[in-house]
């Protein structure tokens, strides 16, 4: 089952920066109940992101670090070692850094002169399955962000749901 563009959850902690937003996005996806926390849900996410957009990435970091934006790594760069319980508040979790936890919905984000780039992965519980949730909102500071926003964002939604979906397979 494919991932679908649906409005940012009403509960998201990301709901009060919209108004200011240059960027954002959201993608859901209809799952059988899961147990698994938000943070374990975005921790499969991006360890099962398809190698195509880890390509992109390496390529984004070549093409960006001649312009002196930080190079992210890639997409799946989580250490699949660490447990979920040892995450902590400003840990790396892949490219972004956990922000804030809560019950259901989990914030990462990363911050340069640039540009601020928040992730939330939300869950729902709901009779018969659960609907997860990843949102994208990004505020730009300069120029620069606005142009890195223009060949970003059109691949952005071809990206998110393309890894979300990723979430409907058998775990591994």
């Amino acid at each position: 089952m494919p991932a679908t563009a649906t409005d940012i959850p009403s509960f998201s902690s990301l709901q009060a920066s919209l108004p200011t937003a240059y960027f954002f996005n959201c993608y859901a996806i209809e799952l059988p109940p899961d147990s698994r926390s938000p943070l374990e849900l975005y921790l499969s996410v991006v360890s099962r992101t398809p190698g195509w957009i880890d390509a992109l990435m390496t390529l984004r970091n070549r093409i960006v670090g001649q312009l002196g934006l930080k190079n992210v790594g890639a997409l799946s760069g989580v250490d699949s070692s660490k447990p979920v319980q040892a995450y902590r508040i400003g840990d790396q979790a892949g490219i972004f850094k956990l922000l804030e936890v809560h019950e259901h919905e989990v914030i990462l984000g990363e911050t340069d002169k640039h540009l601020d780039v928040k992730l939330s992965v939300a869950k729902q519980e709901k009779p018969g399955g659960t609907t997860v949730s990843v949102s994208t909102v990004v505020h730009v500071h300069n120029t620069l962000g606005r142009v890195y926003m223009f060949f970003v964002a059109p691949a952005h939604r071809v990206i998110a749901p393309a890894t979300v979906s990723r979430l409907a397979l058998p775990s591994r």
